[in-house]
C-alpha cells in the first residue's frame, strides 16, 4: 500500500467586486485572506482582526446552577472534593485549572488523574471506591464522564455526589449526577458547542467566581491553561474558543505560569514572548502529553501546579526527555504498523494495525500512530494493543467517516468506547476483535466504497516568491490564533527550482529544500516528507505557509510545506 501523494489542491476563488470594495482599506492579499474566511464587510473584518469574539454567560449551560450550588456547599462545609480528569493535555490543564480555582475559593480540592496503563480513560469503579474511602464527598469530572452511566450509578451507591463536565459526544442516555455540563447534551441552549474540556472547566470557574466572589473575571487568570488545552485538543478555533485562546496566548507570552515558562525553555524557546497557537500544538502540547503516554500524567499536572523554578525546571526537562523517547518509539511502532499492510495489493478502506508485539506498554502511542497512518494514507486508522485478554485501541478518521458513529453501530461487541467524529477509542475482549473489525470494515465499505478518497488541501491564493515580504507576515499575524476552524494562510508557488535537498531528524524523516524562482531563494521545510528525497524532480510546485523561524537568537523567513507536486 503506497502513501496517498495525489492530494487535491483547492485554491479559493477570487473575491467578488463588492467584497473588493468593502475590504479596500486592506492590501490585496489581506482582502483575499479575509474573504476566504467568510469576511465580506469592513465591520466583520474589524471584529475578526481584533480577535474579538463572544464570551457567553456560563449559566446558559444546562446544569450550571445545580453544579455551582453543590460545589458552594462543599466549600462551605469543608468537604473533600476530587477533580477527576484525563491524562491528555486537555484533561491535565482542566484538572489543574479546577483544582486551583476551588482552592482559591477556599475549597479542599485534590486531583485524580487515572493511570493510562492500569485504569484506562475515564471513570472507573476502583478509583471511585478509593476516593470514597478517603472521605471524598464530591467529585467534579473534567474532560470525562459523559458516557460513564454505570460508574455514575456506582458513585451514587458509594455515597459520592458527582458533577460531570465533559465535551465529548454523549450517548442517547445521560449519566445520573447532581449536574451534567455538556453543551452537546440534548436541549442545551449554550451557543458554543465546541468548547474543549478545559473550556468547560473555565466556564464553571467563571460561574463560581460570579456566584461566590461577585466577579466572574477572576477566572481570567487561568486563560493560559485554557489556551494550551484548547489548542492541544484540536477543537475549532472559532467563536468563543478563538476569543479564549487569543486572551490565553496573551497570558502565556507574559510567562506568568512558572511550569509553562520552564517547559517553553526546555522546548528551546529563549523567551515566551513569541509563542503562537502552532507552538502549543507542536512544541508544548506533545511534551505535556508525553508524561501520560509513557508513565503518569501526574508529572504534567505537577509541572503546571509548580510555582518555583527549582521544582518546575527538573519536571520540564523530564517531560522533554520523555517526548524524545516518545518520538523514537512512535516512529518504530509506525514502521511496524506499516509493515502489516505493506504487502496488500489493494488499499484497504479502513486500516487496522495490531499484533502481539504491540504490548500494553504501547497504549500511550497507539493514538499517535493511528494519526500518522491516517495522515499518510488518508484512510480511517485503528491501532491496537493487548492486555490480559482485552484489546485497547485508538482510532483516527477522515471527514468522510464518522468513527464514533461507526463504533456506536458495533457497541454490542465493545466493553467501552467514545470520542469524536475524527478520533475515538475503544476496549474490546480479545475473542470479539475479529468480529468487530469485520463489522467496522463492512461499515467502511458501505460509507466509503463509492467515494474517491483523496485528501483536499486548501490554499488561499497563488503567489510568486517575490511577494513573500516581511510586511506580509505582519498581516498574517492578525489571523492568529489559527487552527481547526480558523486555518492559517496557505499559498502556492509554482515552477520552483530545487537547489539543495537536506534530510533532517534522527531518523532522516524530515525534508529541507532550498528553492528558487531564479531570483528569490527560500528555505522550505517539509516535516515527515523525507521519503520524497529521492523522488523529487528538478522543478516543483509548493503549497506552504509563510512564517518566521526563530533559532539561536536569529529570525529568518521560511516556507513551511504542506504538499509538493511536480511542476506541470
Amino acid at each position: 500500500m503506497k502513501r496517498d501523494l495525489n492530494k487535491v489542491w483547492e485554491v479559493a476563488p477570487p473575491l467578488p467586486a463588492e467584497a473588493e470594495k468593502e475590504l479596500s482599506i486592506y492590501k490585496p492579499v489581506m482582502r483575499q485572506l479575509l474573504f476566504n474566511r467568510g469576511i465580506i464587510t469592513q465591520e466583520q473584518s474589524l471584529v475578526y482582526l481584533n480577535r474579538q469574539g463572544p464570551l457567553y454567560d456560563p449559566f446558559l449551560l444546562t446544569g450550571m446552577d445545580a453544579a455551582v450550588e453543590r460545589i458552594e456547599r462543599a466549600i462551605r462545609l469543608a468537604e473533600r472534593i476530587a477533580v477527576y480528569g484525563d491524562y491528555d493535555v486537555d484533561g491535565v490543564t482542566a484538572t489543574t485549572l479546577m483544582v486551583q480555582v476551588l482552592r482559591a475559593l477556599g475549597g479542599n480540592a485534590e486531583a485524580y488523574i487515572p493511570d493510562r496503563f492500569d485504569e484506562g480513560y475515564g471513570l472507573n469503579n476502583a478509583a471511585l471506591d478509593q476516593l470514597a474511602q478517603e472521605q471524598v464527598k464530591l467529585i467534579v469530572t473534567v474532560d470525562c464522564g459523559i458516557r460513564s452511566l454505570a460508574e455514575a450509578a456506582h458513585a451514587r451507591e458509594s455515597g459520592l455526589d458527582m458533577v460531570i463536565s465533559d465535551h465529548h459526544e454523549p450517548k442517547d442516555e445521560l449519566p445520573v449526577a447532581v449536574a451534567v455540563i455538556n453543551p452537546k447534551q440534548p436541549g442545551d441552549q449554550y451557543p458554543e458547542q465546541n468548547l474543549a474540556g478545559v473550556g468547560l472547566a473555565f466556564k464553571i470557574a467563571q460561574a463560581l467566581f460570579q456566584k461566590l466572589a461577585g466577579d466572574a473575571g477572576q477566572a481570567d487568570a487561568w486563560l493560559d491553561l485554557v489556551a494550551v488545552g484548547t489548542v492541544a485538543d484540536i477543537v475549532p478555533l472559532s467563536g468563543e474558543n478563538r476569543a479564549l485562546v487569543k486572551a490565553g496566548l496573551g497570558l502565556l507570552r507574559q510567562g506568568q505560569r512558572q511550569g509553562l515558562r520552564s517547559l517553553a525553555g526546555a522546548a528551546g524557546f529563549k523567551t515566551s514572548d513569541n509563542l503562537t497557537a502552532r507552538d502549543i500544538g507542536f512544541m508544548l502540547g506533545p511534551r505535556l502529553n508525553a508524561a501520560g503516554r509513557l508513565e503518569s500524567a501526574m508529572a504534567a499536572f505537577d509541572l503546571l501546579m509548580a510555582e518555583e523554578t527549582q521544582v518546575a525546571g527538573p519536571l520540564a526537562l523530564k517531560l522533554d526527555d520523555q517526548n524524545r523517547e516518545r518520538q523514537r518509539l512512535t516512529q518504530t511502532m509506525q514502521s511496524e504498523a506499516e509493515d502489516l499492510f505493506a504487502a496488500q495489493e489493494t488499499a484497504p478502506l479502513l486500516i487496522f494495525a495490531y499484533k502481539p508485539e504491540f504490548e500494553f506498554k504501547s497504549a500511550g502511542l497507539v493514538g499517535l500512530v493511528a494519526s500518522r497512518l491516517t495522515d499518510a494514507y488518508y484512510r480511517p486508522s485503528i491501532v491496537a494493543c493487548q492486555e490480559n485478554g482485552f484489546i485497547r485501541a485508538s482510532c483516527r478518521s477522515i471527514p468522510e467517516f464518522h468513527i464514533t458513529q461507526a463504533l456506536d453501530e458495533c457497541s454490542d461487541l465493545l466493553v467501552r468506547h467514545g470520542g469524536h467524529a475524527m478520533a475515538a477509542g475503544f476496549t474490546v475482549q480479545e475473542d470479539k476483535l475479529t468480529e468487530l473489525i469485520a463489522g467496522l470494515n463492512a461499515i467502511a465499505e458501505r460509507k466509503l466504497a463509492q467515494l474517491e478518497l483523496r485528501p483536499v488541501v486548501h490554499a488561499d491564493l497563488e503567489l510568486a516568491l517575490r511577494d513573500l515580504r516581511p510586511d506580509l507576515l505582519t498581516d498574517l499575524d492578525q489571523l492568529e490564533p489559527t487552527g481547526l476552524g480558523n486555518r492559517g494562510a496557505y499559498f502556492i508557488s509554482r515552477n520552483l527550482q530545487i537547489k539543495r535537498v537536506i534530510l533532517m531528524g534522527r531518523e532522516k524523516q524530515h525534508l529541507k529544500l532550498v528553492v528558487t524562482d531564479g531570483r528569490i531563494t527560500y528555505d522550505a521545510v517539509a516535516f515527515r516528507m523525507g521519503y520524497l528525497a529521492d523522488q523529487l524532480p528538478a522543478r516543483i510546485d509548493l503549497l506552504y505557509a509563510f512564517e518566521r523561524n526563530y533559532y539561536n537568537g536569529r529570525v529568518t523567513l521560511q516556507l513551511m510545506v504542506r504538499d509538493i507536486k511536480p511542476s506541470a
